[in-house]
């Protein structure tokens, strides 16, 4: 199979969906790799690395995506390459296609199969821990004086306690955001609507200053916070949160949140997202820090873990086609969104009040 991989182009992104070394996996194992020209540099991957295991450098994305059957991504498929799509032709990406009603579009009246990357890991997406470490060491940052925080310092010192915190959702995002924050020496209490969690977290962080709480007691923490880190993905056709706008009256003026998930009024009501070039906003005197991708800080490291991980389904779909990857793999099923103009996701076609079939009885008519 021809498999293009395309510089990404949104803003301050630089991570590469498919490193030298697994490329050269698939090279080796009869496909054709086509990677434009400096997608891998801010990954530590020149044209000259990917030249060496046998991959083709092209000089212009129309003429990568016209040659490719298939196309890896890191991010969603942006205005300026909607051109370049074609019917027939695989994308595999972070599509995140349920609150963009206008690539849906385009995909389904390209007739584009498409796979949604976010979907197809069982065990989490690789980049998820790196989001909560990032995530949170931008908060401890904006805790300081000079970024109009509290001016807490995040270890004790002198009698002063130190910088207080509190995450959101204690899975692989929340456990990165619990890495940073911890290890530096905050203070944190951690939420979780599953009691599990919260007692995992809890042992494995006992030598901290940590403990772990229900959801439920958030609102009465509130006042005491320096920072708070949401880390709960929140289902995007939910109209309740677990912060209110209203709720932000109980915090100090100097607090900050920072929204790792980054859902448009999700967990956080005033949360939407942001980018680096312009990362935190005021709501009601309280800074929002809410970076859509914030592992593209780190493209280096975030590249290979992604790289990693989607390379065995890239390579399913390239030895046997789309449909039989599908049917072979329950996972990847879960993030086919659409084919030949069909609408699979469910999410996406219950935000846009849109027909679709669902995989498993669609992939049976195939």
């Amino acid at each position: 199979m021809d498999i293009g991989v395309p510089k990404e182009i949104k803003p301050q992104e630089g991570r590469v969906a498919l490193m030298p070394a697994d490329v050269a996996r698939l090279v080796e194992k009869g496909h054709r790799v086509r990677i434009e020209s400096t997608a891998g540099v801010a990954s530590g991957a020149s044209d000259q690395d990917y030249e060496a295991i046998g991959a083709e450098i092209v000089t212009m994305a129309e003429k990568l995506f016209k040659a490719s059957q298939m196309i890896a991504k890191v991010k969603e498929i942006m205005p300026e390459e909607y051109g370049f799509l074609r019917p027939g032709q695989i994308i595999y990406s972070n599509l995140h296609t349920a609150l963009n009603r206008d690539l849906t579009d385009q995909l389904l009246a390209g007739q584009v199969n498409s796979i949604s990357a976010e979907d197809t890991h069982e065990d989490g997406s690789p980049n998820c821990p790196l989001a909560g470490e990032i995530g949170a060491f931008e908060g401890v940052r904006l805790c300081m004086a000079p970024h109009g925080g509290t001016g807490r310092h995040f270890m004790a010192h002198f009698g002063a306690p130190p910088l207080k915190a509190l995450v959101i959702g204690l899975g692989a995002v929340g456990q990165g955001a619990l890495r940073t924050l911890l290890r530096l020496g905050c203070s944190v209490t951690g939420f979780d609507i599953v009691a599990r969690a919260r007692k995992t977290s809890a042992l494995t962080w006992a030598s901290c200053d940590y403990r772990s709480a229900p959801v439920a007691e958030i609102s009465g923490q509130l006042s005491h916070a320096d920072l708070i880190v949401n880390c709960v993905l929140w289902p995007k056709h939910r109209s309740d949160h677990l912060i209110s706008r209203g709720m932000l009256k109980s915090l100090k003026p100097t607090a900050a949140i920072v929204d790792i998930s980054c859902d448009t009024a999700g967990a956080i009501e005033t949360c939407r997202p942001t980018t680096w070039a312009d990362p935190v906003y005021d709501v009601d005197g309280i800074r929002h820090f809410c970076v859509d991708n914030i592992p593209g800080a780190v493209p280096a490291t975030a590249s290979a873990g992604y790289s990693q991980a989607i390379l065995p389904f890239i390579t399913r779909i390239a030895d046997h086609g789309l449909v039989a990857a599908c049917k072979a793999e329950p996972w990847l099923a879960k993030g086919l969104t659409t084919h030949n103009g069909t609408l699979i996701l469910p999410e996406t076609a219950r935000l846009q009040d849109r027909p679709f079939t669902p995989a498993e009885p669609y992939l049976d008519t195939l």
